[in-house]
């Protein structure tokens, strides 16, 4: 074998090797560039998925939970308040619901999957104030069954979330998606399969 031949060989062998560990550096190099370019976890966490245990809810309490960087309220209705909702129809602007304001599997009066719990985003649909929860009888005018009540200008809402005629707020409060994952899990952020 002739030095010529053996230099081709050594070189041949020196090239591969070299484009490889070239080959495996620059994919090293290109992960952290490539994982700059996924959400941080902040983010995924703002729109993750939030549970609620429903368990730890009394009757005629309200929680807020936070999703996606709105107030959630959780209410625990009491089988009175949810009878009241029928006889509330001739003050409301929009007693069924019609607009665009909850999924489509969201249909009956109380706005909700079981009637006894409701969920809301908690932001008044008028300028985006927080409303107050008055779920007693009488509280806001004389003929209040019990809802909310926004602060800032004076809209008033059932506890259904359904807005009160004569007040400045155009709609209804919104409905997110959610699902239960048991009897007594919520799941807000989710449809029902």
């Amino acid at each position: 074998m002739s030095t010529d031949e053996m230099d081709e060989g050594r070189r041949q062998f020196l090239t591969a090797a070299t484009t490889v560990i070239g080959g495996i550096g620059l994919g090293l190099a290109s992960v952290p560039f490539v994982g700059s370019w996924l959400p941080s976890s902040k983010a995924q966490a703002l729109g993750a998925p939030v549970q609620v245990d429903l368990s730890k809810i009394d009757e005629g309490q309200k929680i807020t939970v936070a999703w996606r960087g709105q107030p959630i309220f959780v209410v625990h209705r009491t089988q009175q308040e949810v009878s009241d909702l029928s006889a509330m129809t001739d003050l409301l602007r929009d007693p069924d619901s019609k607009e665009d304001q909850q999924p489509k599997y969201i249909t009956e009066i109380y706005r909700s999957i079981k009637p006894q719990f409701l969920v809301l985003v908690g932001i008044c649909t008028h300028l985006g104030c927080v409303p107050l929860f008055r779920p007693t009888a009488g509280s806001v005018e004389p003929d209040w069954k019990g809802g909310f009540f926004c602060p800032c200008h004076g809209s008033k809402y059932d506890l259904a979330g359904r807005v009160y005629k004569g007040v400045p707020a155009p709609k209804n409060l919104l409905v997110p998606s959610y699902r239960y994952a048991s009897d007594t899990l919520l799941v807000i952020g989710e449809n029902p399969a």
